[in-house]
């Protein structure tokens, strides 16, 4: 007979098996506090498909932030002429290795490791590859993911964009028009006036401080 304090025991012919007793709560089940190891599995998992994901928090302490990058030099209007073509051994040797990584690779910096995703400074965010002025900060929003989030860039023919169907998925990925260094994706998620949400990295980004 089991006691009411012990868990119940599954009877098999081998070994002894105890089950734990879980306690849900009548009303908005928190499974991932049950589970927290579970929670951290899929919001990794998360992370890793979508590469923006939103609803996650922002950790305690975030002095281990990536340093701000140097922005390039200034660049004004551009038309197709301006490209920036670079081999791949001079854009290692201009960029750091993670900046390589995620502009010439098309990678994905950890969320909330970035220089920017907190940053709230009037400014320009231009392209930390090519200087080519992306976004205004005054179009920058909290979208909760850990990367700097904008609704609009500064020009509509400043950045470019594909269709990414890589990791079982369809996404659009956002580029430089300029240089095609790559920057992150644009979900329909945002809030108005476009309703879009350009979920950026910050390494590909060179922030321009105004007053």
């Amino acid at each position: 007979m089991q006691s009411g304090k012990d868990p119940p025991v599954l009877a098999l012919s081998g070994p002894r098996i105890s089950l734990p007793r879980l306690k849900y709560r009548s009303k908005d089940h928190d499974v991932m506090k049950l589970f927290p190891s579970l929670a951290a599995t899929a919001g990794a998992l998360v992370v890793l498909i979508t590469g923006c994901s939103p609803g996650v928090s922002a950790p305690a302490d975030s002095a281990t932030n990536t340093p701000p990058p140097t922005a390039p030099p200034a660049a004004g209007p551009w038309n197709d002429k301006d490209k920036v073509v670079k081999t791949s051994a001079e854009w290692k040797a201009q960029l750091s290795p993670e900046a390589f990584h995620v502009l010439r690779e098309h990678g994905t910096e950890r969320s909330f490791s970035g220089a920017y995703w907190n940053n709230h400074k009037p400014g320009v965010y231009r392209c930390a590859g090519c200087g080519l002025e992306l976004f205004d900060a005054s179009s920058k929003f909290e979208s909760g993911t850990g990367w700097p989030s904008f609704f609009q860039p500064i020009q509509a023919s400043h950045i470019g964009t594909t269709k990414d169907n890589t990791l079982f998925m369809t996404r659009t990925e956002v580029h430089c028009a300029r240089c095609d260094g790559h920057l992150g994706h644009v979900f329909e998620d945002g809030p108005a006036p476009t309703g879009l949400r350009y979920c950026m990295n910050s390494v590909s980004l060179a922030f321009e401080s105004k007053p």
